[in-house]
C-alpha cells in the first residue's frame, strides 16, 4: 500500500544554459556533465552554485554513448563510439581543463611510467582501457572506486590504483639514467625549477583484477558497491558477493556457452515469476565463473549469490514485454554516524531495481530482505535512491518516495532499537509519495546530494523509438496473421468468438521489437532543457509533515494515517542523523572545498547548530509518537514507553499531555499506562510532588486498581499522601480482598502518619513466613533501588528501619529471602545494614542466615570468609577494649542465632572437637567472646571453610591463650601437620593429649600414635618421670598400641634403656590378643 502526502519536497528549480541539445548527462563532485547529441564534447556545470556556471569542456575522442562519474578519484569514465569501433576510456584530472591548460596526455591501461603527467606536471588525462568484448554498460563503486563494465557475455572489475606523482618521478628518473646517463644533467636543472608540477598529486590508474563469465546472458546494466556486484538484463537481476579469499576455488569450466535463445527462434518461450533470496540465489540457472587476472593481488576470490530476481510479462493482461522492462538498477550504500567512510565498509548495502510500473527495494547485508515494493501510478522512466527519498521521473512528472534505508542503518548502529529503551518505525513500513512536479517530455534523472538534475526534450519521440513502434506494429500484423491462419486450420474462426480476437489483438508473441530499451539521443533538437531542482531540507520536510499531521489530530487522533506520516518524518530525521559531517562533504569534493568561504571553525559551529535543531525536532518527533501510541490500540501501545524515553519529556509533562479532557469519554489510554508502570518500576532519582503522586494514585485507581500496591512502593512516590492513599487501599480491600502485601502498604501508609499501634494490628494480621513472601511479591515494600544491577545506589524504606528496630528477625528472613530470589546482590543488602548503622550486628546476622539458606558456592565461599573475619575481630577486640578503644564496635545486643543454633541448623558450621573444650573452658570468657569463639571454631570444624583462606587472618590472635593456641591447633590440624601439634600440645596442655589423638589420629593417621606420639611420651615422661599427666597419657596410649600392632610390631616399639618390664604387661596383653585373633 502506498500513502499519499500533500507535502512539498521540492523547494526550487534552475535551468542550466548549454548550447547545444544535451544527449547524456550524469553529476558528481559538485559538477553536472552533459554530453551534446551525437558530440564528442563533455561540458560540466557547478551545481552547487547559483545559476551553475560553466566549470570546463573538454573533448572525448569518440561519440559518447554512456558516462558515469565516480566520487572517490575524481574521474569520468565513458563508453564511445568511433568508425564502427566501441571504446571505454577513463578521463582523469578533468578539473584542470577549467585554467585553460590545453595540455592532455594519453596513455594506455597499467602505463604510468612514461606518461606525460610525470614529465610535465599535472594535466587531464586519457586512460585506454583495452577490451576483448564490446563493453556495454559501466559502473563505478562509491566506495572504493572501481570499475565494472559490463561486455556482451562478461563482467570485468577493474581496481583503482593510486600512486605517488613524486615517487613516480623518481622511478622515471631511475629510468632514465640507466638508459641515458647523460640526462642526469637535464633532470637535476628541470628539478630545481619551481612550477606547480611539483606539487604532491595522486595519479590514477587501474589494474584489470577480475572477469566474471555470464555465458547465458547479456548484461544490460551493472552496479558495484563494496564488493557486490550487480547486473540487470531486460528481466533478470542478479546480486553477487565477490570476496577475497586465502583458499582457492574451484571453478566449472565446462560451463555451456551456447545461447538457448538462438535454436528458439521459432518457440514460444515463456519465463516465470522467480525471486530467490540468500542462500537460495545459487539455485538459479544462471552460471558464473570467475577468471582472476590481477597481478598485484595474489589471493583468490570466492563468488556468493546474494539475490535473484526474474519477471515475467503477464501477456494475457494485455502487457507486453516493452512494459516489463527493468531499468535503474542501483547498489547504494549507507555509513552509521559513528562509521568512517574513508576506513570502514558500508553498514547496510541496498539494491534497488525497478519496473516501469513498480520498484523494489532489497537490503543485502546482515540477509537479504524485500523492505519496500513501490507501486507507480503511471509508467516511470528511471529512478534513482538516495538516502531520504527515491525520485522518480515518468514523461512529465517528477515524484518522489519516502525509503527505508534509515531503519535499517539504525538499528545496525544502534543495539537498543526495538527495546524498552529506544524504538525506531519498521523497516517495512508502508512507504508513502509526496507530491510530484509536473514537466513536459522528461527523459532522464540523476541526483547530487540535494539537487534533482532533469533532462527533458520536448518531441514525442526519438527517431530509435519511432522506427522500433514501426517495427512493432509490423509484427503484430505478422502475428495476427499467423495464429488466425492456425485457428482456421483446425476449424476455428477467431471472427465468430470476441475473447479469442481480443486475445489474438495482443502482441505476446513479439519480442524483437522490444529488446532494445536504450534511451537514444535526440537530433532533431525542437526543444529541450535541463532543470536543476533543489529538494528541500529534512528540517523543512518534517516540519511540513508535522503541519501535515495536525490535519488528523484534529479530526482523529487515533487514526493510523497520522501514526504513519509521524513514523515517515521520525525515518526521515533518522536518516539525517547518520550523515555526519564526514559523510556529508566529500573527501574527493574538490569543487565544493574550494567554494566555501567559511572557516573550519565556521563550518564546525553551523554543523553544531544543525545538530542540535535535528536532536530537538527528532525528541519533538518522539513526543508525538509516543502520543499516538499511547492512546492506540493494545497491539501496538508498548512502543509509546520508548518514544516518551527517547523524547526526554519528565513524567509530569507526559501526564499533562495524556491528561483526558472533562468533556471527552476517552479515559487514559493502554500505552500512556504501560509507560507509567514502567516508569514507576525504575529505580530513578526522580521523585514527584505530591500532586502529583497523588495524581498517580488517582489514575491507577481509576484504571488499574490492581497495580496500586506496585505503586505505592516505587521510589518516586514518597511524597505520596499517607492518609489519601490509605482510604484508596482500604476501598480496594472491600472490592478485592484481604492480600499480604496490601496489607504490608496500609501499614506502611499507618507508620507514615506515626500511627504505631494501627501499624502493629496490620503486621500482626499474617504470620512472619506470609510477610516474608508478600515481600518477595513486591521487594520495593522493604528496598529502593535494587532492580538496577550489583552497582546500584540501595537505600532502606521507612518499613524496613521499622522492622530494623522492633522485628529484627522479620527484617533479616525478609533480605535473605530477596537476596534468595535474585531481587538484590549481596553487596546491595550490605549497603543496606550500612545506612541502618546495622553493619556489625543484624548484617552479622544476615549472613549468618545466608549461609543457611544459599546454595550458591561461590555465594557460601564470601560468606564463610566474611564471618570467619568477623569472628576474629570480635575475639580481638575482647582483648583490647579494657586497655584501649575499639576498632570496632561489639554487638550491643544478643544475636538472633547461638553458636549451638548454627551448629544445629546449618551444615556449614561442624560440631566442636572433644579437645577444644579442654583448651577452651565454657564460662572462662564473656558471652560475646565465647559466642565468637565457638563460632570461629564450628567454622573451622566445618567441611566448608577454607583454610589457607584464615591463617594470615589469625595472626592478629596471640597463642599465649588456651583459647587463642586452640584456633591455632586447630588451623595447623586442619592443614594435616599432626606431629607438629602433637609436639605443641604436649608442651602447652598436655592433658588433652589423649582426647586429640582419639579424634585426630584416626585411620590413616593411626600410625601416628606409636611413630609419633609413643616416643613423644617416653622421651619426655624420662625426663620428668614424677609428671602424673604424661604417666597417664603414656598409659592410655601404651593400651591403644597394643590393640592395633602385633607382638613383633610391639616389641620393635619398646626402648632398649632397661625399663622394658614397663611394657610387659602391655606386650602380654597384645599377644593375647593376636592369639585370640
Amino acid at each position: 500500500m502506498v500513502h499519499v502526502y500533500n507535502c512539498h519536497p521540492y523547494s526550487s528549480q534552475q535551468i542550466v544554459q548549454v548550447e547545444k541539445e544535451p544527449g547524456l548527462v550524469c553529476c558528481g563532485g559538485g559538477a553536472l556533465f552533459v554530453v551534446a547529441t551525437g558530440g564528442c564534447k563533455v561540458e560540466a556545470y557547478s551545481v552547487v552554485q547559483e545559476g551553475c556556471p560553466l566549470i570546463c569542456r573538454f573533448a572525448t575522442m569518440g561519440a559518447v554513448r554512456n558516462i558515469q562519474h565516480s566520487k572517490i578519484g575524481d574521474y569520468l569514465v565513458t563508453i564511445e563510439e568511433k568508425n564502427s569501433a566501441t571504446y571505454l576510456r577513463a578521463y582523469t584530472n578533468w578539473r584542470y581543463q577549467a585554467e585553460e591548460k590545453a595540455r592532455v596526455g594519453v596513455r594506455l591501461l597499467g602505463h604510468l611510467l612514461r606518461g606525460a603527467s610525470v614529465r610535465g606536471g599535472v594535466q587531464m588525462e586519457i586512460i585506454e582501457i583495452p577490451l576483448s568484448e564490446r563493453p556495454v554498460a559501466v559502473a563505478c563503486c562509491s566506495v572504493t572506486g572501481d570499475l565494472l563494465v559490463g561486455c556482451e557475455n562478461t563482467l570485468v572489475l577493474f581496481t583503482l590504483r593510486r600512486q605517488n606523482q613524486q615517487s613516480l618521478q623518481n622511478q622515471s628518473q631511475q629510468i632514465v639514467q640507466s638508459t641515458w646517463p647523460n640526462a642526469q644533467q637535464s633532470s637535476s636543472q628541470s628539478q630545481g625549477q619551481p612550477s606547480s608540477s611539483n606539487q604532491t598529486v595522486s595519479i590514477l590508474d587501474f589494474e584489470r583484477s577480475v572477469i566474471l563469465h555470464l555465458p547465458i546472458i547479456k548484461p544490460k546494466q551493472v552496479s558495484l558497491c563494496a564488493g557486490y556486484v550487480a547486473v540487470r538484463t531486460e528481466l533478470e537481476v542478479l546480486v553477487l558477493k565477490l570476496e577475497a579469499s586465502t583458499e582457492s576455488q574451484t571453478l566449472d569450466e565446462s560451463v555451456d556457452t551456447t545461447d538457448p535463445t538462438e535454436d528458439q527462434t521459432d518457440f514460444l518461450v515463456l519465463s516465470i515469476h522467480q525471486e530467490l533470496l540468500g542462500d537460495r540465489a545459487k539455485d538459479c540457472d544462471i552460471p558464473v565463473s570467475i577468471e582472476k587476472t590481477g597481478l598485484e593481488d595474489r589471493g583468490q576470490y570466492a563468488l556468493t549469490y546474494v539475490l535473484f530476481r526474474r519477471f515475467s510479462p503477464d501477456y494475457f493482461q494485455g502487457c507486453s514485454e516493452d512494459e516489463t522492462h527493468l531499468h535503474s538498477l542501483q547498489l547504494y550504500p549507507l555509513f552509521t554516524s559513528n562509521q568512517s567512510a574513508a576506513l570502514d565498509e558500508p553498514a547496510c548495502v541496498f539494491c534497488f531495481f525497478s519496473l516501469p510500473t513498480a520498484g523494489y527495494l532489497y537490503t543485502l547485508k546482515g540477509g537479504v530482505e524485500l523492505l519496500s515494493a513501490y507501486q507507480y501510478p503511471e509508467k516511470v522512466l528511471e529512478a534513482v535512491l538516495t538516502d531520504h527519498l527515491l525520485h522518480v521521473i515518468t514523461r512529465n512528472a517528477l515524484q518522489c518516495f519516502t525509503v527505508r534505508l534509515a531503519a535499517v542503518a539504525a538499528r545496525i548502529e544502534d543495539p537498543y532499537i526495538d527495546t524498552t529503551m529506544k524504538a525506531c518505525p519498521p523497516s517495512n513500513l508502508d512507504v508513502c509519495a509526496l507530491r510530484m512536479q509536473l514537466f513536459i517530455g522528461l527523459r532522464s534523472v540523476c541526483v547530487y546530494r540535494s539537487h534533482v538534475i532533469l533532462l527533458s526534450t520536448a518531441d514525442a519521440e526519438t527517431p530509435e523509438e519511432t522506427e522500433r513502434n514501426a517495427q512493432r506494429r509490423g509484427l503484430e500484423l505478422k502475428e495476427h496473421n499467423m495464429l488466425t491462419g492456425i485457428f482456421l486450420a483446425v476449424g476455428i474462426d477467431p471472427a465468430t468468438t470476441p475473447a479469442l480476437e481480443s486475445l489474438l489483438s495482443r502482441p505476446f508473441l513479439a519480442r524483437k521489437w522490444a529488446l532494445s530499451s536504450s534511451k537514444g539521443i535526440s537530433a532533431t533538437g525542437q526543444g529541450w532543457n535541463i532543470y536543476v531542482v533543489d529538494t528541500v531540507s529534512p528540517l523543512n520536510l518534517y516540519q511540513e509533515m508535522v503541519e501535515y499531521s495536525q490535519r488528523y489530530a484534529e479530526t482523529n487522533p487515533q487514526a493510523q494515517s497520522l501514526r504513519h506520516l509521524l513514523s515517515e518524518a521520525h525515518l526521515l530525521l533518522r536518516a539525517s542523523s547518520l550523515q555526519t559531517p564526514e559523510h556529508v562533504q566529500d573527501s574527493e569534493d574538490y569543487l565544493v572545498v574550494s567554494l566555501q568561504r567559511e572557516g573550519p571553525a565556521e563550518r564546525r559551529t553551523a554543523a553544531q547548530m544543525d545538530t542540535r535543531e535535528l536532536e530537538e525536532a527528532l525528541r519533538q518527533n518522539c513526543a508525538q509518537l509516543g502520543d499516538c501510541f499511547s492512546r492506540g490500540s493494545q497491539k501496538d501501545c508498548h512502543l509509546a514507553l520508548p518514544y516518551y524515553r527517547m523524547s526526554g519529556l519528565p513524567v509530569t509533562e507526559v501526564i499533562a499531555r495524556n491528561r483526558p479532557l472533562p468533556c471527552s469519554p476517552h479515559s487514559y489510554g493502554p500505552g500512556f499506562l504501560f509507560y507509567l508502570k514502567h516508569y514507576l518500576l525504575e529505580e530513578t532519582e526522580q521523585t514527584l510532588s505530591q500532586e502529583a503522586a497523588d495524581e498517580v494514585i488517582d489514575i491507577f485507581s481509576q484504571s488499574e486498581p490492581s497495580q496500586l500496591v506496585s505503586v505505592c512502593a516505587s521510589p518516586s512516590m514518597t511524597n505520596i499522601s499517607p492518609a489519601r492513599t490509605l482510604r484508596i487501599l482500604q476501598n480496594l480491600e472491600d472490592t478485592a480482598g484481604v492480600s499480604v502485601p496490601l496489607t504490608i502498604t496500609m501499614a506502611t501508609m499507618m507508620l507514615l502518619m506515626d500511627d504505631l499501634l494501627q501499624y502493629t494490628q496490620l503486621m500482626e494480621r499474617h504470620a512472619e513466613m506470609l510477610l516474608v513472601y508478600g515481600f518477595i511479591e513486591e521487594p520495593r515494600i522493604l528496598v529502593h533501588g535494587g532492580g538496577g544491577g550489583q552497582h546500584t545506589h540501595i537505600r532502606p524504606t521507612a518499613l524496613t528501619r521499622q522492622l530494623a528496630k522492633s522485628h529484627p528477625g522479620l527484617m533479616v528472613a525478609g533480605m535473605v529471602a530477596l537476596h534468595e530470589n535474585n531481587k538484590v546482590q549481596l553487596e546491595q543488602a550490605d549497603q543496606i545494614f550500612t545506612e541502618l548503622g546495622c553493619e556489625n550486628c543484624l548484617q552479622v546476622d544476615f549472613w549468618e542466615a545466608m549461609l543457611m539458606a544459599s546454595s550458591q558456592d561461590a555465594v557460601i565461599q564470601e560468606l564463610l570468609f566474611r564471618l570467619a573475619s568477623v569472628y576474629i575481630d570480635r575475639l580481638s577486640n575482647t582483648l583490647t577494649e579494657m586497655y584501649c578503644e575499639p576498632t570496632h564496635k561489639l554487638p550491643r545486643r544478643k544475636p538472633l542465632k547461638s553458636a549451638d543454633d548454627l551448629i544445629n541448623s546449618c551444615s556449614h558450621y561442624g560440631a566442636l572437637y572433644p579437645w577444644l573444650t579442654v583448651l577452651s573452658p565454657v564460662h572462662t570468657t564473656s558471652f560475646q567472646h565465647q559466642e565468637a569463639l565457638q563460632k570461629l571454631q564450628s567454622l573451622l570444624c566445618g567441611p566448608s571453610l577454607s583454610v589457607d583462606s584464615v591463617v594470615p587472618l589469625l595472626e592478629r590472635l596471640s597463642e599465649e591463650t588456651l583459647w587463642g593456641f586452640s584456633l591455632h591447633l586447630l588451623c595447623a590440624t586442619r592443614r594435616g601437620k599432626y606431629g607438629s601439634s602433637i609436639e605443641k600440645l604436649l608442651d602447652r596442655c598436655p592433658q588433652a593429649i589423649i582426647a586429640y589423638a582419639n579424634h585426630q589420629l584416626q585411620d590413616k593417621n593411626m600410625v601416628l600414635w606409636w611413630k609419633k606420639l609413643l616416643p613423644e611420651l617416653c622421651n619426655r615422661t624420662r625426663a620428668s618421670a614424677d609428671n602424673s599427666i604424661l604417666l597417664a597419657a603414656l598409659k592410655e596410649t601404651l593400651v591403644v598400641v597394643a590393640m592395633e600392632t602385633s607382638p613383633a610390631e610391639f616389641l620393635e616399639l619398646i626402648p632398649d634403656d632397661g625399663t622394658a618390664s614397663y611394657f610387659l604387661p602391655y606386650l602380654l596383653t597384645c599377644s593375647q590378643r593376636h592369639l585370640l585373633a
